[in-house]
């Protein structure tokens, strides 16, 4: 640097208007946009997470996410960096290699808050062994988030469960709702209080209803139910309104509907998107014209002031009339038969001859190696199992019949791996899709999954 540089500095004219930085989606059903997040947006957000996580000085953050994504960033780095608190960061990959890895850093430095999406916590409970637990202590561990993918009841009871001895107790679960349009946190519970659950019918959620179980339950014959995680209430100068995606005008208590947010926290638009920008970022009541808002493309509902999230708008699966979603799907079709990769299948839906028609594409666990067995699947001592496709397929059939009364179109076995996300983990179910549609998809036995019903008018659902 010259000498007398520094004379010449001037302090940068941004205010809090001014963009601070561009947060890219996490394209699970789009491509990636950039959010114009500005300094307000930040600052705002930041203080409402301090409050929602109740923070001190003495806090303590642990975070493995990309810091390109909205977590990593914002509740990763630049939220301690305006406390002056303590963080540890990790690489990703890290993580995923070897999951004992985060919640050992947990334990090390004693932090007080981490967290990421679900399938963190499913896969150190299935990837964590119990010598390997004996040697952690998680009892500082007063905020563990859980957000960005749907949060699932049955993954934090066996995570708490197998780490019980590690001194992790259930009500340290922080479930909460946020996404990058909106800089990150939109709502959240309180740190000590344990996560709230609704359990509601759920051929009343396929009609956009919401029935819970004590009412459920008198019904003869029993009915099949779901279990959904609330993501806490709205935080501070925040509203949420449940809002009906086609009239545009609020839901009634008892219904799902699009999620939208009003905050100062609310991001200015996409870079460079104006008519994208105007769709999701301004949006106004039809009935009162009240607004703008934030549509987020969620759907949900509200009770009590708890958010619950169903799933996402666009990965709604329409069947003869009915709202099926996705993750149901998944989630059956993981437990149907012990060759599934957990966590690792995708439903989505095509078109053919004007009717929706439900596709499900799994990976099948690297033990096992293609072909179909003569006798049991097992083999010689030492050798890998054969997979007998056939078996795999009736049996995801038969599942999703019982469970979901939907009839599956067709079924693709996929070699581990194969399942395009996010960096954030999210299963990227429009890509699944249209590698489906295109023939492109890589199964066991090849590409051109979806060749054979090419000739049958196969298009994709919006």
């Amino acid at each position: 640097m010259a000498s007398g540089a520094e004379l010449e500095w001037k302090a940068p004219a941004a205010t809090g208007a001014s963009i601070a930085l561009l947060q890219y989606t996490s394209g699970s059903t789009s491509m990636p946009r950039g959010v114009m997040v500005s300094h307000a947006n930040l600052i705002h957000n930041s203080a409402h997470i301090i409050h929602a996580f109740a923070l001190t000085m003495e806090s303590v953050s642990v975070m493995w996410l990309p810091l390109f994504h909205d977590m990593g960033l914002t509740n990763g780095v630049i939220q301690p960096l305006l406390m002056g608190r303590e963080c540890f960061l990790m690489a990703p990959q890290a993580f995923l290699q070897r999951p004992l890895r985060w919640l050992q850093a947990i334990s090390r430095y004693r932090a007080t808050i981490s967290g990421g999406p679900n399938f963190a916590y499913d896969l150190c409970t299935r990837r964590i062994t119990p010598e390997q637990r004996e040697n952690l202590d998680l009892s500082g561990w007063h905020a563990a988030y859980n957000g960005a993918e749907p949060v699932r009841a049955d993954t934090m009871k066996r995570f708490a469960a197998a780490f019980a001895g590690c001194g992790f107790q259930p009500r340290f679960f922080y479930p909460c709702y946020g996404l990058a349009e909106a800089t990150l946190l939109v709502a959240g519970g309180r740190p000590q209080d344990a996560p709230v659950l609704c359990t509601a019918e759920v051929s009343a959620l396929e009609r956009s209803r919401v029935i819970e179980s004590r009412v459920a339950e008198s019904c003869d014959p029993p009915r099949k139910m779901r279990t959904l995680v609330g993501s806490g209430q709205a935080i501070p100068g925040t509203r949420i309104v449940i809002v009906d995606p086609q009239s545009l005008t609020p839901c009634a208590p008892d219904a799902v509907g699009e999620i939208w947010v009003s905050s100062p926290s609310v991001a200015r638009g996409y870079w460079n998107r104006p008519e994208e920008t105007a769709q999701t970022f301004h949006a106004y009541m039809a009935d009162t014209g009240a607004g703008p808002f934030l549509r987020t493309g969620d759907l949900g509902f509200l009770r009590d002031g708890e958010l619950f999230v169903t799933g996402r708008l666009k990965d709604l699966i329409i069947i003869d009339g009915r709202n099926v979603y996705p993750q149901d799907i998944e989630l059956t079709v993981e437990q149907s038969h012990p060759a599934m990769r957990p966590g690792c299948c995708a439903a989505f839906s095509v078109e053919i001859d004007d009717e929706e028609r439900l596709v499900v594409a799994v990976e099948v666990d690297r033990h096992y190696r293609a072909g179909v067995p003569q006798t049991a699947p097992l083999t010689h001592s030492g050798e890998r199992p054969l997979l007998d496709a056939d078996a795999m397929t009736r049996a995801i059939r038969r599942v999703v019949a019982e469970d979901h009364d939907v009839r599956v179109h067709a079924v693709v076995l996929l070699k581990a791996g194969s399942i395009p996300r996010t960096p954030s983990g999210k299963v990227q179910r429009r890509q699944c899709q249209t590698s489906f549609i295109n023939g492109t998809m890589e199964g066991l036995w090849g590409a051109g999954a979806g060749r054979e019903i090419h000739q049958q008018r196969v298009v994709a659902s919006v």
